[in-house]
């Protein structure tokens, strides 16, 4: 009998001359949070080229056949360019029917798979995205934190707290951002931490306002820094807290300070 899971995964491709490149969503950490249809591919899969946020447990569902590859990614250190590890997948595709790029979280989310997805496209490469669950909602929910609350919160949105230099536009409008939403999510935004929150204060946002910091969101040593607008900077120092970490911004960091066991 065929499996519901693995019956989605195109081996089409074995007699043609180009395979096809799976954008897979490898979750905030939490092995756990895997979706079947991303671990049935990890584990048929010919190669799997990796991010560093994809954890070990993550890993090991990988085929042990499998070609690994480390493309990893952190502040000031890259394993591959950005169009090295395009051109890797390209060329992986030419020799093998099934080819994963495993990113940390979802490929969509704040990660450059709309432009691998792009390239693969320009180049004849047959691609397919398998979406994960993003750091942004499992680390608040691992925390106790709900982003959205009837009590406390109605709108939530994510932004990046690392822009690329170049980009489309100049700068995010943090003042929009402070008046627009109930809750506010940022992601890779510790470096900058200090210049966003006084752009939020600035815009309007009360010194007061609720902000968690969660590290290592779903990992077995999540941490979370809870404080205010106004003294989370100095906790931050006082701490060495360090990323990779998510802010959530809002009244519904208070549900988790009222109803933490």
């Amino acid at each position: 009998m065929t499996n519901s899971v693995t019956s989605g995964i195109d081996r089409i491709n074995l007699g043609s001359s180009v395979g096809k490149v799976y954008l897979v969503g490898a979750g905030p950490g939490d092995p756990g949070l895997m979706t079947l249809k991303g671990k049935s591919l990890l584990e048929h899969c010919d190669v799997v080229i990796y991010d560093a946020l994809v954890s070990p447990g993550v890993l090991a569902m990988v085929n042990p056949n499998a070609e690994r590859i480390n493309a990893g990614k952190r502040r000031g250190d890259h394993s591959l360019l950005q169009t090295e590890t395009t051109e890797l997948l390209i060329e992986k595709a030419q020799s093998h029917s099934i080819v994963v790029r495993l990113k940390g979280g979802d490929p969509f989310m704040f990660g450059r798979g709309g432009e691998e997805m792009a390239s693969l496209i320009a180049a004849g490469v047959p691609v397919e995205v398998v979406p994960g669950i993003t750091s942004g909602i499992a680390a608040p929910a691992y925390a106790g934190i709900p982003l959205t609350h009837r009590d406390y919160s109605s709108s939530v949105t994510f932004v990046t707290g690392h822009e690329m230099a170049g980009k489309y536009r100049p700068q995010i409008n943090w003042e929009s951002i402070a008046l627009g939403s109930e809750t506010i999510v940022i992601y890779m935004g510790l470096h900058n931490l200090a210049e966003i929150i006084m752009r939020l204060i600035g815009a309007g946002l009360d010194p007061s306002t609720p902000i968690a910091l969660i590290r290592q969101g779903t990992w077995a040593d999540q941490s979370e820094l809870i404080g205010t607008l106004g003294d989370i900077v100095a906790q931050v120092e006082a701490t060495g807290f360090a990323p990779p970490a998510i802010a959530a911004i809002g009244k519904v960091v208070d549900f988790r300070n009222q109803h933490s066991a």
